[in-house]
């Protein structure tokens, strides 16, 4: 299961994160230090560490926390290619601040100075993310494996569970303080979801970040998938024509939410299921098509 169409198109401030993020782990891997990564009670309520309080953000403290967290980073862009790069921007900081709030907290109760009890990581954005994740992203297909019923989702809650006991008591209370504070963003608290930065600050990612691997870029168009390029029914017609009368097939309004999950404008994904006789993995061929033209 991917998150719409490949690469960081429409995806900036992602883009910058897993960059960032890459960048700190590697660098303190070479230099030896990634076990020294992550937060203990001595750090806060001691001799204050405001170094291992930016790295704790960005840096993963050992190799498969970097490959799962990274996969998992880059999965979730669909939720900046649905609100735009500006409130995803609001989204990533709010559920770092949050986060690291409730950490906060379960540090000062357990008040265990002896030992790192978080480990090192962005875990409070991936398991913030989750949450829009179970409830906003559908599911699509499900298949059986050795009589275990898996859906399309299945891979990326795998991945997450996998990341969440990676360190286990370590990594186990960042994952639950980040779903905390995801929930918090869904709960709209303080209206947190209508915030917006200024818009110098969120183009600087924009202007920041390298070129994007993956499909050529587009020129954007605002619709419901956020900053996502709009393909235009006259682009898929003119990739497929019509084969039966758009009144023969009504498009499922759950795969219609699938293809915008994705990143493809709704009257564009509306009109791509008409053509594909309902069937996504058609209409998903048929934008991407549309969008080479």
């Amino acid at each position: 299961m991917n998150g719409g169409p490949s690469g960081f198109n429409n995806a900036p401030v992602t883009r910058s994160f897993i960059i960032a993020s890459a960048v700190f782990t590697v660098f303190f891997g070479i230099q030896g230090r990634s076990f020294k990564l992550g937060l203990s009670y001595q750090d806060l309520f001691g001799k204050l560490s405001i170094w291992k309080l930016i790295t704790s953000v960005f840096a993963f403290s050992s190799t498969p926390e970097l490959m799962f967290g990274l996969y998992l980073l880059y999965y979730f862009r669909v939720f900046e290619r649905q609100i735009g790069s500006n409130k995803y921007s609001v989204f990533i900081l709010f559920s770092v601040v949050a986060s690291f709030l409730f950490e906060f907290v379960a540090l000062a109760i357990l008040k265990d100075p002896t030992a790192n009890l978080l480990t090192s990581g962005p875990y409070g954005l991936i398991f913030a993310s989750f949450v829009p994740f179970y409830f906003d992203i559908p599911v699509s297909t499900w298949f059986r494996t050795f009589g275990v019923r898996f859906s399309n989702k299945s891979f990326i809650y795998l991945a997450g569970l996998q990341l969440l006991l990676s360190s286990w008591k370590r990594s186990l209370l960042p994952g639950i303080c980040g779903i905390l504070a995801g929930s918090l963003y869904r709960l709209n608290v303080f209206r947190i979801r209508r915030a917006k930065f200024p818009m110098f600050i969120s183009s600087f990612f924009s202007r920041l970040s390298w070129p994007s691997m993956g499909n050529p870029p587009t020129a954007p168009a605002r619709n419901l998938a956020g900053n996502a390029p709009s393909y235009t029914t006259r682009q898929v017609e003119r990739t497929y024509p019509p084969t039966v009368a758009p009144s023969a097939v009504e498009p499922s309004e759950d795969s219609v939410a699938i293809l915008v999950s994705m990143g493809f404008d709704q009257n564009s994904a509306r009109q791509a299921l008409v053509h594909a006789r309902n069937d996504i993995n058609a209409a998903t061929n048929i934008l991407l098509e549309a969008q080479s033209h």
